[in-house]
């Protein structure tokens, strides 16, 4: 082969081995940082420009459609942390999905070496809310029983993911 071949191939995977480099860099800054919090951000934005404008701030569409659903506070139904004591007391609200898992895309990250990446799913379908584990490796578990397809979840009954409890309030 020529050897400016050579080198030109040389110069490829030296450009390949700095990509894959960065790559690495790029997943322990996120895993390091944490997710960005997008969601509250938008409902801050949206919230000063409708204060700017004078008008009252929509709510999003699924605090809309979870006040309909009968159960939870006047807000809708919510995921409550009992367990570990440092996490309890913190709320999630219902939305029409929330997963749960120690990936960064998550709406409930959770640090914990139990919890899979995308570990399990609490979603409302007809009213009714669900809870269906996503393959992860040491199980979901609602009221201690192990949560084998998608299981109907009510008021006060408590779901635990790792080492991580939660009460559907």
């Amino acid at each position: 082969m020529p050897e400016q071949l050579l080198t030109i191939l040389k110069l490829c995977l030296l450009a390949l081995l700095y990509l894959f480099f960065l790559r690495v860099i790029r997943a322990v800054w996120v895993e390091v940082n944490g997710p960005r919090p997008r969601a509250a951000a938008k409902l801050a934005a949206s919230r000063s420009a409708a204060g700017a404008s004078g008008a009252p701030a929509a709510a999003p569409a699924s605090r809309r459609t979870s006040r309909r659903r009968g159960h939870g506070g006047a807000d809708g139904p919510a995921l409550v942390v009992v367990a570990p004591p440092e996490q309890q007391g913190r709320l999630y609200p219902l939305g029409e999905e929330l997963t749960m898992g120690r990936a960064a895309g998550c709406q409930v990250t959770l640090d914990d070496t139990y919890v899979s990446q995308i570990h399990a799913r609490v979603f409302v379908r007809g009213g009714q809310v669900y809870v269906e584990d996503l393959g992860s490796t040491n199980g979901t578990y609602l009221n201690r029983t192990k949560v084998a397809g998608p299981m109907l979840v009510g008021p006060g009954d408590r779901l635990q993911v790792g080492s991580t409890v939660l009460e559907l309030a």
